[in-house]
C-alpha cells in the first residue's frame, strides 16, 4: 500500500435534502464500525433507516451488523459501489499503489464523498482520489468502448475518466450518471449540480455477457411494465453510432439539482442481495410498515406479479428501494432494473411463498392474502399483467428487437403458468 495512504477512523455523515444537515459520525474502533447520530439531528423526524439505525436505552452509540456489509450499517452500505463501481474503484487503488483488501468501508465511503446516489455525503475525502469533473460534452460510444476495456482487463488509461462518469453507480454492468439536455440534444458528466437545461440520468452500457441488443430489451420490458400499471421513471434509448443504442433511466433519486434519501430493502432490512434470504412477503410486509400506504403496498405486488409472468427473476433486494422526503415521510419508489433475466440457478432471488423456480398463481395469491390484499384487487394486479405479458410482440417489435430474440422470450413467457 502507497506509504502516504493513512485509513479513515472517523467520517461525518451530511443529510442533504436541499440544505445539508450533520447526520452523525461513523467511526473505525478496533476492527468494529460505529454510528453515532449528532445531537442537533432531528432523529424522530428524518428517521433515515428505521428498522436498523436505531440506539439503545441508555446509549448514543449505533453498533454496525457483526456479519454484514463488512460491518458497515445498511443505510451507509447502500451508498457504495458493489459490481462495476467496485471494479473501478479496485483497479484504481491498484494503479496508485494502494491494496484494496486493506482499505476499510469507511476508505470507500470517503472516495464517494459527495458523489453517491441519494441524499447522503461523507466528509473527508481522500483528496488523491477525488477528482472534480468538468462540464464538457460526452461521448457515450466513447465510455461503451472503455468499459469495455477495463471489463477485459486491459490498459488503465481508461479509469479516471469511468470513475468520472460512472464511479458510484449500483449493479454488475458498465453505468454512467450523465446531465440529458431537456431537447436530447447533448449530454454532460453528471455531476452533483447540473447547469439548467439539464437533467440526471443514468446510463447503461452491455457486459461481456449481455446480447448487444440489451438496451433494446429493457427498453420493451419498461415499455410493457408500464402498460400492466408498474411505476416507472423515464427511459428512453440513447443513439450510439454503431450498434442499436444505450438504455438511459431518468433518475429518481434527484429532483432538479434537490437530492433524495434513497434506500435499497438491502439496506433497510440487512438482507444481503446475493443471498436468498428473504421473499415478496417479506418485502411488502416492510412496505407497509415502513410507508404506511395502501397504494404502496399494491403497486409492490403488482411488481411482484409483473416479475413472476415476464420472467424478471434478478429481482434481489438491492432492485427495491424506498424514497424519504424532507418530512421524514417514506414512499416505494419507481421500480428499476426491470428486464427478461434468469436470476440465480433460474430462480427468483425472491421467493413468491417459498417458490421460486416456478411460482404460479396459488402462490402469488398466498403472498397477496398475507399482506391483506382484496381478493378482487389480486385479480385485477393478474388482469392487468397478464394482458401486458401478452403484448411483448408489439413492444419488442415497437422498440426494434430482432425477432429472433423476440421469439425466444415470447416462447418462455408463453410458458409461464
Amino acid at each position: 500500500m502507497s506509504s502516504q495512504f493513512k485509513p479513515i477512523n472517523l467520517l461525518t455523515v451530511c443529510l442533504d435534502l436541499g440544505e445539508s444537515l450533520r447526520v452523525g459520525r461513523l467511526a473505525y474502533i478496533n476492527r468494529e464500525i460505529i454510528f453515532e447520530f449528532d445531537p442537533g439531528f432531528p432523529v424522530e423526524t428524518l428517521k433515515i433507516s428505521p428498522f436498523q439505525l436505531k440506539t439503545s436505552p441508555g446509549s448514543s452509540i449505533i453498533k454496525g451488523p457483526v456479519r454484514d456489509f463488512e460491518g458497515l450499517h445498511g443505510v451507509f452500505n447502500d451508498s457504495l459501489p458493489d459490481g462495476w463501481g467496485r471494479l473501478l474503484m479496485d483497479r484504481k487503488l491498484r494503479d496508485i499503489g494502494m491494496r484494496s483488501n486493506q482499505l476499510t468501508p469507511l476508505d470507500r465511503l470517503a472516495w464517494i464523498g459527495t458523489k453517491g446516489m441519494g441524499a447522503l455525503s461523507y466528509h473527508p475525502e481522500h483528496p488523491e482520489l477525488a477528482k472534480k469533473g468538468t462540464q464538457t460534452g460526452l461521448d457515450l460510444d466513447e465510455i461503451a468502448e472503455a468499459s469495455q476495456i477495463v471489463l477485459n482487463d486491459s490498459p488503465e488509461a481508461v479509469f479516471d475518466y469511468l470513475l468520472q462518469v460512472g464511479g458510484s453507480p449500483q449493479g454488475a454492468r458498465p453505468k454512467a450518471l450523465i446531465g440529458l439536455a431537456l431537447d436530447g440534444s447533448s449530454i454532460i458528466h453528471g455531476e452533483e449540480k447540473l447547469p439548467e437545461g439539464y437533467e440526471h440520468w443514468l446510463v447503461k452500457f452491455g457486459s461481456q455477457h449481455d446480447l448487444p441488443e440489451s438496451g433494446l430489451i429493457e427498453q420493451a420490458y419498461a415499455d410493457m411494465a408500464r402498460e400492466a400499471g408498474v411505476v416507472m421513471p423515464a427511459t428512453k434509448i440513447l443513439p450510439a453510432n454503431k450498434g442499436p443504442g444505450y438504455f438511459g433511466v431518468k433518475r429518481f433519486d434527484r429532483n432538479g439539482n434537490r437530492r433524495i434519501h434513497m434506500h435499497t430493502l438491502c439496506g433497510l432490512l440487512h438482507a444481503d442481495f446475493r443471498l436468498p434470504s428473504i421473499g415478496y412477503e417479506e418485502l411488502l410486509k416492510a412496505t407497509q410498515t415502513l410507508t404506511w400506504q395502501k397504494p404502496d403496498v399494491e403497486q409492490m405486488f403488482l411488481r411482484m406479479v409483473f416479475n413472476v409472468y415476464a420472467h424478471n427473476r434478478d429481482d434481489h433486494t438491492k432492485n427495491h428501494s424506498f424514497l424519504m422526503d424532507s418530512t421524514g415521510e417514506w414512499r416505494l419508489s419507481p421500480a428499476y432494473d426491470v428486464t427478461f433475466s434468469e436470476g440465480p440457478g433460474g430462480e427468483h432471488t425472491l421467493d413468491i411463498a417459498g417458490e421460486g423456480k416456478n411460482p404460479g398463481l396459488e402462490d402469488i395469491q398466498k403472498v397477496g392474502r398475507s399482506a391483506g390484499i382484496s381478493k378482487a384487487t389480486m385479480s385485477e394486479c393478474v388482469d392487468k399483467v397478464r394482458t401486458s405479458v401478452d403484448k411483448w410482440d408489439e413492444f419488442a417489435d415497437k422498440n426494434g428487437l430482432p425477432k429472433r430474440i423476440a421469439d425466444e422470450y415470447a416462447s418462455v413467457l408463453a410458458g409461464i403458468p
